[in-house]
C-alpha cells in the first residue's frame, strides 16, 4: 500500500459491485472502493448502470488509510465536470422585512380607518367598571 499516494491516477479492474459502490483492484494484492457518489457527476441510482465486473476503469486515489488498509477511489475525479447552463431568468428574491414594511401604508388600507374611528366609541360603550 505504501506505493499508492493520494491524487495518483491509475487504471484498475472492477472486482465487485455493491449497492454502495464498486471494488476496484489496483494490483493483485490491493483493491479500493469507489463509493457510489464518486462513480459519476450524474446521479447514480444503480452502480451496475455504470460499471461491470471485469471492466477496466480509470480511478483517482482520494485517500490512503494505512491503519485500516483502505483506499478510497474516485472515477468522477478523472472526468471533466459537465458545464452548467446559466439560467435565463434572474433569481427572484423575497423582499427584506424592512422593505415589506416600508411598502405598506395604513392610509392605503381602507379597513383600518373605519376601525380607528369606531375604537373610541367602543371603549366608551363598554360596561367596564373599576
Amino acid at each position: 500500500m505504501a506505493k499508492y499516494e493520494k491524487d495518483q491516477v491509475l487504471t484498475g479492474k472492477v472486482t465487485g459491485i455493491q449497492p454502495f459502490g464498486a471494488f476496484v483492484a489496483l494490483d493483485d494484492e490491493t483493491q479500493g472502493l469507489v463509493h457510489i457518489s464518486e462513480i459519476s457527476h450524474d446521479y447514480v441510482k444503480d452502480v451496475n448502470d455504470y460499471v461491470q465486473v471485469g471492466q477496466e476503469v480509470e480511478v483517482k486515489i482520494l485517500e490512503v488509510d494505512e491503519a485500516s488498509k483502505k483506499i478510497k477511489l474516485s472515477m468522477k475525479a478523472t472526468q471533466e465536470a459537465p458545464k452548467r447552463e446559466k439560467s435565463a431568468k434572474p433569481a427572484r428574491r423575497a423582499p427584506r422585512r424592512n422593505e415589506a414594511a416600508s411598502n405598506f401604508k395604513q392610509e392605503e388600507a381602507p379597513g383600518f380607518t373605519v376601525l380607528k374611528d369606531k375604537l373610541e366609541d367602543w371603549i366608551k360603550n363598554t360596561n367596564f367598571k373599576k
